[in-house]
């Protein structure tokens, strides 16, 4: 196994990692605007009004993509270790 390789795999993996978490970071970070405009204009300060809509976003973004991201991580798992073989040997 030769640096390219090394290079490669853990390309692939921040790619992989890019890919499965951005949905959830996405919804949270515009619910987390979307609320800290509604504060400001309102002027309600509540640290619970800002923590608990992140929290049921991600949930429910956890259930509408989770299947995918399930499923792109095992396919991802299955070709990494699929390659091993023919990288150490």
């Amino acid at each position: 196994m030769d640096a390219q390789q090394v290079f490669t795999f853990g390309q692939q993996g921040l790619y992989m990692l890019l890919l499965v978490a951005a949905p959830i970071l996405l919804t949270v970070l515009l619910v987390g605007v979307l609320v800290s405009v509604f504060q400001a204009a309102t002027q309600i300060n509540e640290a619970t009004l800002s923590f608990v809509p992140k929290v049921v976003a991600a949930v429910v973004v956890m259930g509408v993509a989770g299947p995918w991201m399930m499923t792109t991580l095992v396919e991802y798992i299955q070709r990494t270790l699929q390659t091993i073989p023919q990288v150490v040997g």
